[in-house]
């Protein structure tokens, strides 16, 4: 099919899912949008394309800056922005001829609900905004999939970038992941979200949320275009103080390419599968127990081993990242005051003569504001010991588990015993979400518990900063035969620091199942 035909369909694609919101601006200059597809279109024809993904229609996420459409965070405080300069990786994807094909929806900021038993009592929660892309000022997103005719969630915060790629709107999509933005709206709408190591995509242009979480991902149809986009946006850029420089990114790859030398000589070449006994919560629904024990089996089958482990420090993951990323959004955060960044209210009523207070008010949503007060708070001199402190000792605590379960070491930090020890693993298998996407209108009724727990099974790769995908994986033979409902499950893989390839690598294998 040309790339023209495959544009028309996308377009096409967009015009009939309008109803789930899942793009909020499309291209500005249709002109010039249609001029660079008809010269991509024509590199295409006469086999010169400027790379593999030249003439792809790739979403961006309304958290990363482009210069021809606005960038609004799905923000009041920021509606109508537009950024005076694009994100290097909307650069990157241009000079790899890639098509902007609009800005897709997301939680306000990339912060959907959150809860805490220990604010519960303080604060008043409001059930309606959680990480399931509804907390935003434009209508909620909704997921492609029904049950009993109920719209469900597609996942939170990158939620409009997997139901524009899931519905065939776009052929790839830009979001970013926090904490599991990526991985979550992937598994429940049935596509490829891909996190990588940290540090290895530039942030530079991208609004921060959580800095020493925040990575930018990819989602698609599946692994082979993920990585050809990865590929393409890859790279050191000394805009981005958390970009790896060329000597550390070439010191991995020798590193992982010895690793990977070592095996293929090995006289068994087939990988070590960890599966984590904290990953087995209660929690998990059976459909998503079932398909990760049958993925477990067909891997088996394939000749791979299969390693029960412990990750001890996973049950207070998710307790540490609702410190941390609360605390580093309060500072990125401080910004947005009408004066540098924001519109500006009018109202200076009952504001003390505070300028910013009145903008700040108007401009934010509750959950942003509750999460700069939990954050202010965990900072403050009274609590930062007790909260932040020992929330990024726990972050350290998750980070050694994962290197003590994964063979190949951690390339960036000092080498401890043996690289290669019994039991340990070469990768790790488990769900991505407890449970099959939950209908958007039973959110209002559901405990908080289960929105503060949706998760703890991605958190911790992202406390590590540990390449991680979401793969999906069908359910058919033991879910619903309606094509309207979901049909698979989420499987996500998780790799060591740096070893991102290796993820790739399992994903086609799973994906070949």
């Amino acid at each position: 099919m040309s790339l023209l035909r495959k544009a028309e369909r996308c377009f096409a694609n967009q015009h009939t899912h309008k109803l789930l919101t899942a793009f909020v601006a499309a291209p500005k200059d249709v002109a010039l949008f249609q001029q660079d597809l008809q010269a991509a279109d024509e590199r295409s024809k006469e086999g010169r394309g400027k790379s593999p993904i030249d003439g792809q229609l790739i979403a961006i996420k309304d958290n990363i800056c482009t210069t021809e459409e606005p960038t609004t965070c799905s923000s009041a405080i920021l509606n109508g922005f537009h950024s005076p300069y694009p994100a290097t990786i909307v650069e990157k994807l241009k000079a790899a001829g890639a098509l902007i094909a609009g800005k897709t929806n997301l939680d306000e900021f990339g912060m959907g609900y959150i809860f805490s038993p220990s604010t519960a009592a303080s604060i008043k929660i409001d059930r309606h905004h959680r990480s399931h892309s509804t907390n935003s000022i434009y209508e909620a997103v909704k997921n492609i999939y029904t049950q009993n005719g109920d719209a469900l969630s597609a996942g939170g915060s990158s939620g409009g970038s997997a139901v524009a790629v899931a519905t065939g709107q776009c052929d790839v999509a830009l979001g970013t992941d926090t904490g599991g933005s990526v991985r979550l709206p992937a598994a429940y709408t049935g596509i490829v979200g891909f996190k990588p190591s940290y540090g290895l995509v530039s942030r530079w242009g991208v609004v921060a949320y959580a800095n020493s979480l925040d990575t930018v991902g990819v989602l698609a149809k599946n692994s082979s275009i993920a990585r050809s986009v990865f590929d393409a946006i890859k790279g050191y850029d000394p805009r981005d103080p958390t970009s790896l420089p060329t000597s550390t990114r070439l010191k991995i790859d020798k590193h992982v390419t010895n690793r990977r030398a070592k095996l293929q000589r090995s006289s068994s070449p087939s990988l070590r599968i960890g599966v984590p006994r904290e990953y087995n919560t209660e929690e998990l629904q059976p459909i998503v127990r079932e398909a990760w024990l049958k993925t477990l089996q067909k891997l088996r089958e394939l000749g791979h081993t299969i390693h029960v482990l412990s990750l001890p420090a996973t049950k207070m993951a998710l307790a540490a990242y609702y410190i941390l990323a609360p605390a580093e959004a309060s500072s990125n955060l401080a910004k947005y005051d009408g004066i540098r960044y924001g519109n500006k209210s009018a109202d200076r009523e009952g504001t003390d003569n505070v300028l910013f207070a009145a903008t700040r008010g108007a401009g934010l949503g509750d959950e942003v504001k509750r999460r700069i007060l939990l954050g202010s708070y965990s900072l403050s001199a009274a609590a930062i010991d007790n909260y932040f402190i020992k929330a990024q000792k726990v972050r350290r605590l998750v980070q050694g588990d994962f290197n003590n379960a994964f063979a190949l070491r951690h390339p960036l930090l000092p080498h401890q015993g043996q690289s290669s020890q019994e039991g340990q693993v070469d990768i790790i298998l488990t769900p991505t979400a407890q449970s099959l996407p939950p209908t958007i209108s039973s959110l209002d009724k559901a405990d908080p518990l289960q929105a503060y727990s949706a998760d703890v099974l991605t958190v911790p790769a992202s406390l590590a900063g540990l390449p991680s995908m979401s793969v999906p994986v069908s359910v058919s033979d033991g879910g619903s035969q309606d094509l309207k409902e979901p049909n698979t499950v989420g499987m996500q893989i998780v790799a060591q620091y740096g070893d991102d390839d290796l993820v790739f690598d399992m994903a086609w294998v799973i994906e070949s199942l």
